[in-house]
């Protein structure tokens, strides 16, 4: 939390809108890439070794292991998520209600308040008798 000066505002984050780490988002981007590279070199490995055998899937795992670098590289330099299914991360704090002065006929007998008001009450009585 960080509080603001002046109003007295604070500023609440939620941990559950926080995105994950950059270590942790180059860690999982680098585990992919390993993982994609590992699936072309078996497949580059199945195509020659069933080149002479059944050339129809050598040439499919073939075509797999020459476009697989090129997708693991678009996938591990996509950067980081957004997830805009997360709520917002600022919450914003409820301002505080402003106080009201304490009414006439509330007030106890003989306090400044309920003097004023009388007065007031008196003033008006007496600029409606003039008119």
């Amino acid at each position: 939390m960080r509080k603001q000066g002046g109003g007295g505002n604070v500023e609440v984050f939620r941990i559950t809108g926080a995105r994950q780490g950059l270590q942790e988002d180059v860690r999982g981007r680098q585990r992919r890439y390993v993982i994609s590279m590992s699936i072309r070199t078996v497949s580059v490995i199945l195509a020659v070794s069933l080149w002479n055998v059944e050339r129809h899937v050598a040439f499919v795992a073939l075509v797999l292991g020459v476009l697989l670098p090129y997708v693991a590289v678009v996938i591990a330099n996509a950067g980081r998520e957004n997830a805009p299914g997360l709520p917002s991360t600022f919450v914003s704090t409820p301002g505080t209600p402003m106080i009201e002065p304490p009414r006439a006929d509330r007030a106890p007998a003989g306090s400044p308040v309920r003097e004023e008001r009388a007065a007031q009450e008196e003033r008006a009585a007496e600029s409606l008798r003039e008119d």
